[in-house]
């Protein structure tokens, strides 16, 4: 099996690292490129930032609790969470809730448990939902809220929730509506602002 894909961000970048999981199986769609714009945010404020996308997340097997060894991309993922002060999940609302692949990653922060920082305690964490319809978006912000508050996390105050049907996302970053990037924007920021306190008491 290959090695797991190596951190991206560059060598020399310093500060609070903010994760990004989110995406769908079989391309870049609307959910990763959404995470992407709330990542950049991060980014503009000063913080390294990481992304898992879907192609990312497929690579990770389903979560055996009692396997005794871990892929290279589960030993990524998990000690990349390790070293994160924020975290933003991207979710499309699939049958009114998230995807098996964001829940199976997240799944994963079992690995954590032990630590003395387990799951995402005291970490900031932005939630983006994408669904064709506004029906989804809803229970799959509700579905991320909860998963976050039993992993011990903060969900930010506001959380993005995108109709598909009506926003359209290009491939330069941005999308058809201004008001959806300046929300995702927002996300990006607010995860920004509280990751330094998680940094100086990690």
């Amino acid at each position: 099996m290959p090695a797991a894909p190596a951190d991206p961000t560059p060598a020399l970048a310093v500060g609070p690292l903010v994760v990004g999981i989110g995406g769908t199986i079989g391309g870049v769609a609307s959910t990763e490129r959404a995470l992407r714009i709330a990542l950049d945010s991060a980014a503009r404020e000063g913080f390294r930032t990481r992304l898992f996308g879907g192609e990312d997340m497929a690579r990770l097997p389903l979560y055996n609790p009692k396997a005794t060894e871990r892929t290279p991309y589960e030993r990524d993922f998990v000690e990349t969470m390790r070293d994160a002060s924020a975290l933003i999940i991207a979710s499309p609302g699939y049958h009114g809730s998230i995807s098996g692949v964001v829940k199976n990653a997240l799944d994963l922060l079992e690995e954590t448990a032990g630590d003395s920082r387990p799951y995402l305690a005291d970490m900031p964490v932005g939630l983006i939902a994408t669904a064709y319809g506004w029906q989804a978006t809803g229970s799959t912000i509700a579905a991320l809220r909860s998963i976050v508050h039993a992993l011990r996390g903060w969900p930010t105050p506001f959380a993005a929730a995108i109709n598909t049907q009506i926003t359209k996302f290009d491939d330069e970053g941005g999308a058809s509506d201004p008001v959806v990037v300046d929300q995702l924007a927002l996300v990006g920021r607010q995860v920004a602002r509280f990751a330094p306190l998680v940094a100086a008491n990690g």
